[in-house]
């Protein structure tokens, strides 16, 4: 077997795990598993990642057959000295904040303690570089309280989670890239991330429209750009566009409404190698309180976003302040009427566009998943829109996606594609709607596109062929 793949299947063998141990705590299925299995599962991850880059940096302890005890034998100067070497990207661990260390001392009284007072310790010295921030400026930490969440047996919870972690290692997965922590990822959250949180609901976008999206942005080398995500989720169109440039070639920017998506995307960073831009990640509503801004005050503009909005979400308690003064040139189009028979029914998404277009730099480039009702809209708030990207010659193209391509929702959708460079005014047209394979996911009808349809949308489109349908 690749080792790559064995290893795949040895991680995902460990969530399992981690998530068997939450079901026989009476947690499956429980609405704060998600907290307990990512954060579990990202302390082992800055654990072993601290265990890599320190053999790195000095010898003796790699070459030790218990690293821990060759480090703890270093004096406090020595041991802060290690500390200075380590890459931006690595927790900052004590002796006392090891698993092995918890190992260790997992029969002493109150060990539920111990073990959430080290996961707080490790965020309260990381919180600088690993926190996520509020639009009011108040500070996400990496970990909480974990045991809190059992209501009883606590120190057999933490026991039990503990044992799972000490025989496992990612050590010698750290020189793996994109598509294998990509994989993991969605394996760690697929349970997790969904359309079942309420007001704030939650769409994991499929692997095949952020690569097509990335790859029809990124059409040559370019370096030290912007790439923003007004509405984040957990990260994949972020995570496959700065794949595309190169993940030390760009920074990336995003706000969400939701707190879970924040920290989900946070995870996403860690393990993509893109820890710099952690401060970045927002946790705010971005049309009422857009966070991003240059020095003099004005709003931030990016040289790629990507979006996935939401279609649904009732905005009526703040659809009032939208459309305020300083807000007009921002919504030039106008601000939508929340539905009176359905607050949550298909009125938001178009004030994305807008602000998408609003922050797009002078080259700036954008793709955003929309219904394909938006395309065909011929009046109101969408038609104004398409007019002023028709005048303004940044839109580049159209692809009309297969329908069902997310099993969450039966909207069919679009990608959108933006470009303030388009100076040709040339707009490609692609119906790609009668390619893929369905399948069952669940209770719900899925389309997969398979990896050679991907390629021939991703091809016909960068090709420049402005009009033409897939079949």
């Amino acid at each position: 077997m690749n080792p790559t793949i064995d290893f795949e299947k040895k991680t995902k063998n460990l969530i399992d795990d981690l998530k068997s141990v939450c079901a026989n705590y009476g947690l499956g299925n429980d609405g704060n598993e998600f907290k307990i299995i990512t954060q579990v599962f990202l302390y082992k991850f800055l654990n072993d990642k601290f265990a890599y880059e320190v053999k790195q940096i000095d010898k003796n302890i790699a070459h030790a057959d218990q690293w821990e005890i060759a480090l703890k034998a270093y004096g406090p100067s020595d041991y802060e000295m290690i500390l200075m070497q380590l890459s931006e990207s690595t927790a900052r661990l004590q002796p006392e904040h090891y698993i092995s260390y918890l190992f260790e001392n997992q029969n002493q009284a109150r060990f539920a303690e111990l073990f959430d007072h080290t996961l707080l310790d490790i965020a309260r010295v990381n919180n600088d570089i690993f926190s996520v921030k509020t639009d009011g400026g108040e500070k996400i930490m990496l970990f909480e309280n974990i045991s809190k969440y059992v209501t009883d047996k606590r120190d057999e919870f933490c026991r039990a989670i503990i044992n799972k972690l000490v025989n496992f290692s990612f050590e010698e997965i750290f020189k793996e890239k994109f598509d294998f922590f990509a994989t993991i990822f969605e394996y760690l959250i697929k349970d997790y991330n969904t359309n079942s949180g309420g007001k704030y609901a939650e769409y994991f976008t499929p692997h095949a429209v952020a690569k097509i999206m990335a790859a029809c942005l990124v059409t040559e080398s370019v370096h030290n750009v912007t790439c923003y995500d007004p509405s984040g989720g957990s990260g994949t169109l972020l995570m496959n566009l700065a794949h595309a440039i190169g993940e030390d070639k760009c920074t990336i920017y995003s706000q969400d409404i939701s707190q879970k998506s924040s920290n989900l995307l946070r995870l996403n960073l860690i393990l993509n190698n893109l820890v710099h831009s952690i401060p970045n990640v927002i946790k705010g509503n971005t049309l009422l309180d857009p966070y991003h801004r240059d020095r003099d005050g004005k709003l931030k503009k990016f040289d790629f976003i990507v979006s996935n909005p939401p279609f649904k979400l009732d905005f009526s308690d703040y659809v009032e302040d939208l459309k305020s003064k300083e807000n007009h040139e921002r919504f030039f189009a106008g601000t939508p009427n929340v539905p009176k028979a359905k607050p949550d029914g298909m009125a938001i998404y178009p004030m994305f566009i807008q602000h998408i277009m609003y922050l797009m730099t002078a080259k700036g480039r954008a793709a955003v998943v929309v219904p394909t009702g938006f395309i065909t809209a011929q009046s109101g708030i969408e038609r104004k829109i398409r007019e002023r990207m028709v005048e303004e010659k940044m839109l580049r193209g159209v692809v009309s996606m297969p329908s069902n391509i997310f099993a969450t929702t039966g909207t069919n959708v679009s990608i959108l594609f933006m470009d303030r460079a388009n100076t040709k005014g040339d707009i490609v047209l692609m119906d790609a709607s009668k390619l893929g394979i369905t399948v069952k996911d669940g209770k719900n009808q899925k389309t997969l596109l398979r990896p050679e349809e991907e390629d021939r949308i991703i091809h016909t489109f960068n090709a420049h062929r402005l009009w033409k349908i897939l079949v």
